[in-house]
């Protein structure tokens, strides 16, 4: 997966939060889960957060991602701001310079896997020359000789291959990643965290936030999550 690199080589973040703050529940029931988070991610970074079921890290993916807004705070990607635009706004945002990989793969079952990479292509915004970009990943991740196969056809390391090419279709800044390696066996996480950090070779910008020691060991810093915040 070359050639990427001189379209992310800057010096100034892919990512960068500030003061994101997240409750849930009302009431006496309030739990605040975020309290005043910051994180900036430089290109050509894999920055893990670590934590344990609950504490918070797959929330902070979701705000960040533009799945969900915060109470408070700011998250810009690629200088463009998630917090307080228009539901239309960020998902253009997500669509050119986002890109989702998660633990459950969460591919279409109704389609095969090169039909799934294809999918964000097909929304209206994405850039063009799409099905070009699939082919190359899909060959390159070396899933081309089951990419008309459905997803209950592949094994978890072709599913999560297959959802890594999707998530990379449209050639995003940074990369999120909720628990990749989850529903892997051993050997086939050791290969995603390979392709994890590929990407950053590539100068794209990856965030993974995982519950398991050795897998956030694979990132150039590791940040954990406690009582809302990132130490």
């Amino acid at each position: 997966m070359a050639g990427a690199g001189a379209r992310y080589g800057s010096s100034v973040s892919v990512l960068s939060a500030r003061g994101v703050t997240k409750s849930v529940g009302r009431g006496r029931a309030c739990r605040r889960i975020l309290d005043g988070v910051d994180l900036d991610v430089q290109p050509g970074e894999l920055v893990a957060v670590l934590g344990r079921s609950g504490s918070g890290k797959s929330t902070l993916l979701h705000l960040l991602g533009g799945l969900d807004q915060p109470d408070a705070g700011s998250i810009l990607v690629s200088g463009d701001s998630l917090v307080g635009c228009s539901e239309r706004t960020r998902t253009r945002i997500r669509l050119r310079h986002i890109g989702f990989v998660f633990q459950s793969f969460q591919l279409v079952e109704e389609l095969s896997g090169e039909e799934n990479v294809l999918l964000p292509t097909r929304l209206s915004g994405a850039p063009g020359g799409g099905p070009d970009r699939a082919r190359r990943l899909i060959e390159e991740l070396g899933v081309e000789s089951v990419a008309d196969h459905l997803p209950h056809e592949l094994s978890g390391g072709e599913q999560q291959r297959f959802a890594i090419a999707r998530a990379l279709v449209n050639e995003p800044a940074l990369v999120l990643a909720d628990e990749p390696t989850g529903n892997l066996d051993s050997a086939s996480a050791a290969d995603l965290l390979a392709l994890l950090r590929d990407l950053t070779g590539q100068g794209r910008a990856v965030v993974m936030v995982t519950h398991e020691h050795d897998v956030a060991a694979a990132a150039d810093r590791v940040l954990e999550m406690a009582d809302g915040r990132l130490e």
